[in-house]
């Protein structure tokens, strides 16, 4: 991959959506130039979890100025990553199709581990070398990531669905505080630590760090208004309860530090803090600058180093589940072959078939029969660091669709597989026909022609005459596609 001076993170929060543009020097990120603006996303979110209009009008209109900013940068050097709202909303493909329009790049939706990765990853590099390790805890609007880790790795990852703009419409309906709304804000939110409190308790950690605007806020007024000398204290947020249950509304706060843009939302932020604090029984807590944008902005610039974690997670999947790499790297080797012959020009869709063929038979560790089916299970629903939601379902269709009848898929039978994905699909299956053998099919040059609702394979003469469970394979191949309106020659 290409690498570049630029690079371009925008990290689309349930409460802010941020963009930071930063230049790499001598592998470290420099900022260039940062943009947030307040669209507060899991405000609009229906009872029936989806986005209401408004809020996406909103959004759309920010991202165009992103879009702006970004305008000209090379989409390798951009990554822009959807978090916990975008991962509920019952409407979020149709709005990250407008959202992607106005931006002039492609969005990713991660899973709340993988946030909670980059958030660390972002914090770590903010913060001086340590012995002891850290447990860092980011609450943003829609939910809240805890992580444990040591210098730059996390050891342990958590996404709770509880966050300052949940918490604030749920418990603080109008801006409305009480003594009985925090108490059961805070026990609501205790509950939610309660069942990740063995894994994240004081005896595994030695420095406890907040990260992004709630905790930020939360600092601020502790230490302007004398609560606190450094940071967030549990004294200091003793103090702040009393002053919450004291004005009655969020309104009526009269308290140094308050920005305005997070009043509305400080009662639900406070009492999610103030949980945390008492379940995991921390006393006091630094505050990083850093958080998941300047993450997103070290993980894209790790994938020019060769550092890519996506890397790293197929070679630990391929450990743990025991692949035959002999087989992995044949299957590899073919499908590139193909794609290099269907002379495909996205380097990314190389990258997925790559990854496709090395975890193509993960699922064989659940059952030889169907193994396909247990593949494209793992793929889909495994906590993989490093890949988004979006490539994880296409991974999972690979391994779905590598063998079999297309029918039995849904996306075949509707007809609403993307004309690309269908590409993708046809060469990692022709590559695992031609592997069957589990020997090298020494295939040598072969042509190929993939055209909309057609496709073609020339292979060398007479290599098909000597393996004759080949050529039936291939027939049988042909029929699978032609049942879902696709013609398929092999000569």
């Amino acid at each position: 991959m290409k690498s570049h001076d630029t690079l371009a993170a925008v990290d689309l929060g349930s409460n802010s959506f941020r963009l930071e543009v930063a230049r790499v020097v001598g592998g470290q990120i420099y900022p260039l130039d940062a943009l947030k603006e307040t669209v507060r996303l899991a405000a609009g979110l229906t009872a029936d979890k989806s986005l209401d209009d408004v809020t996406q009008v909103r959004a759309l209109a920010c991202l165009r100025r992103f879009g702006e900013r970004l305008r000209g940068m090379p989409p390798h050097a951009v990554r822009c990553i959807g978090t916990s709202t975008l991962r509920i909303a019952r409407n979020a493909v149709e709005f990250i199709a407008k959202a992607e329009r106005a931006l002039g790049h492609p969005i990713e939706v991660v899973a709340g581990r993988e946030e909670a990765r980059l958030i660390y990853l972002g914090v770590a590099h903010s913060l001086p070398a340590s012995s002891g390790r850290r447990l860092v805890i980011d609450i943003g609007g829609g939910s809240t990531e805890l992580i444990i880790g040591h210098g730059l790795k996390p050891h342990e990852r958590e996404s709770l669905h509880m966050g300052c703009i949940n918490f604030s419409r749920r418990f603080f309906s109008g801006g409305t505080v009480s003594k009985t709304a925090l108490k059961a804000a805070e026990m609501a939110a205790r509950i939610e630590v309660e069942r990740v409190a063995r894994e994240f308790s004081q005896a595994n950690w030695q420095e406890a760090v907040g990260s992004s605007g709630t905790a930020r806020a939360l600092r601020e007024i502790l230490e302007q208004n004398g609560w606190s000398a450094h940071g967030i204290t549990a004294d200091g947020l003793a103090r702040l309860r009393m002053q919450l249950a004291k004005a009655g509304h969020v309104d009526a706060l009269q308290l140094a530090g308050l920005a305005r843009d997070r009043r509305p939302v400080i009662a639900g932020g406070f009492a999610i803090m103030a949980g945390i604090f008492g379940e995991l029984g921390i006393e006091q807590m630094d505050v990083a600058e850093t958080a998941m944008r300047e993450g997103i902005l070290y993980d894209l610039l790790g994938r020019f180093h060769k550092q890519d974690m996506r890397e790293a997670t197929v070679d630990e999947f391929m450990r743990r589940y025991h692949i035959d790499t002999q087989q992995a790297t044949r299957v590899k080797r073919v499908v590139l072959q193909l794609w290099a012959a269907a002379g495909s020009p996205d380097e990314h869709d190389a990258r997925v078939l790559d990854w496709a063929a090395r975890l193509h038979e993960i699922g064989l560790s659940v059952s030889h029969s169907g193994y396909h089916r247990h593949s494209g299970y793992i793929l889909e629903h495994a906590d993989m660091p490093g890949f988004s939601r979006t490539e994880q379902a296409r991974l999972a269709l690979l391994a779905r669709a590598q063998r079999g009848a297309l029918t039995k898929l849904p996306a075949f039978a509707a007809g609403t597989v993307p004309e690309q994905e269908r590409l993708l699909v046809w060469l990692l299956r022709q590559a695992v026909i031609l592997c069957r053998s589990r020997a090298a099919p020494r295939l040598g040059e072969l042509k190929v022609d993939a055209n909309g609702k057609r496709f073609g394979l020339v292979l060398p003469q007479g290599w098909l005459d000597r393996r004759p469970l080949t050529r039936h394979a291939l027939d049988e191949e042909t029929a699978h596609w032609q049942a879902v309106g696709i013609k398929y020659l092999v000569a």
